[in-house]
């Protein structure tokens, strides 16, 4: 099966979506752990902010390709 590059971007920018929303669940949990001095290694809103940034440029590529 042969894939445009709009649709790779396209495929991209919805997985970069789903990470998205994973992080911000992910966040979510983090922020409302029982024991405060087990934190956590990953920064979630860091990894959101780049998920949702990289699907919006993907987006705006598979747009205008």
């Amino acid at each position: 099966m042969e894939w445009s590059a709009r649709t790779a971007a396209g495929l991209g920018a919805g997985a970069l979506v789903v990470l998205a929303i994973v992080a911000g669940v992910l966040n979510a949990r983090r922020r409302r752990r029982r024991d405060p001095d087990r934190v956590g290694f990953v920064d979630w809103p860091t990894v959101q902010f780049a998920a949702l940034l990289g699907a919006f440029l993907l987006a705006s590529v598979a747009f205008n390709l």
